[in-house]
């Protein structure tokens, strides 16, 4: 599969010779006043998942930016299925810990990690490679596989979603960082920013029983929403999604997407997979509904080839 143009643009001299910096000499610029402009989206490709970050964190002027000290932070990924890392159905590992690292140098108090998983929850959590980074990086792993980690929430200005039962976390805590795995879905085509917030709500039979397209969008509209979201399309699972059969399924991309607008966002992913983002219903709907863009040509992009 060929990348997108989206990723192609050049960039400034220096930014490679940036994107080399080690994480030890990086976490001296960590905590720093911001000295970068605050860009809508950076896109990276060519790099390892956490070095993408750390230069990408960087582009959008640190995550001081989005946490502040004594902060509690969610940081949401795909943890859904008990599938080993190679295989590319969950995010990244390397990617959250490098995240979770990033929210405590910047101050945060305490850092969450859970997903309303589909397969087995222990062994998901486990095979996924996803807790142990967690947990490396300092972060408390929390389970999702009972109602009662759930609050039922209304979206009054909802379509068809008007209420959900949303796990406590997502209410509680300060930040909300979503860090999603973009890969071919069965159901809608594709999964990235948007569809990710299924992970985090109890009832999803609900959404697959009444317009998913709809339900994925109407969520979008509950005020407690991302205030960032870090797409992983390292190792791109393009067919047979979302849990994927074997490698043959995946295409190594090496790519990253950091950006406020979890529209912008999708719209930026779907074109990796050489998909119409105007073929996929979520993201119109989404974008109707005043949730964010499509038209990437009015955003501030920073875009890094590493």
């Amino acid at each position: 599969m060929r990348r997108r143009d989206f990723f192609r643009k050049s960039v400034g001299a220096g930014i490679a010779a940036g994107a080399a910096l080690s994480f030890g000499r990086y976490n001296k610029l960590l905590g720093a006043p911001a000295s970068h402009a605050k860009y809508d989206m950076v896109a990276l490709m060519g790099g390892e998942p956490a070095a993408m970050f750390d230069l990408g964190i960087q582009e959008l002027g640190g995550m001081g930016m989005f946490v502040t000290k004594g902060q509690k932070v969610l940081v949401k990924p795909n943890i859904g299925w008990d599938v080993v890392p190679e295989l590319a159905a969950n995010t990244n590992p390397d990617l959250v810990k490098r995240i979770i690292e990033h929210c405590f140098r910047a101050g945060a108090k305490d850092v969450y990690v859970f997903d309303h998983t589909c397969d087995n929850w222990i062994n998901a959590y486990r095979n996924s490679g996803i807790e142990r980074a967690a947990k490396a990086g300092g972060a408390k792993v929390v389970p999702a596989n009972t109602e009662n980690y759930y609050q039922e929430i209304e979206i009054p200005t909802a379509v068809k979603l008007k209420k959900a039962k949303v796990h406590e976390l997502v209410l509680t805590t300060d930040v909300f960082i979503n860090v999603p795995i973009l890969k071919d879905h069965n159901s809608t085509r594709m999964t990235a920013c948007l569809k990710n917030m299924m992970g985090v709500v109890w009832d999803r039979g609900y959404w697959h029983a009444n317009d998913l397209h709809q339900c994925i969008a109407d969520y979008a509209m509950f005020e407690k929403k991302p205030i960032l979201n870090v797409v992983d399309c390292y190792n791109v699972m393009v067919k047979h999604g979302p849990q994927g059969i074997s490698k043959e399924d995946l295409v190594l991309m090496k790519s990253q997407i950091l950006t406020t607008d979890w529209v912008a966002g999708d719209t930026a992913a779907a074109r990796m997979l050489n998909l119409d983002p105007q073929q996929i219903d979520y993201i119109q709907i989404a974008y109707k509904m005043g949730l964010g863009t499509t038209n990437l040509d009015s955003l501030n992009i920073r875009r890094i080839k590493m």
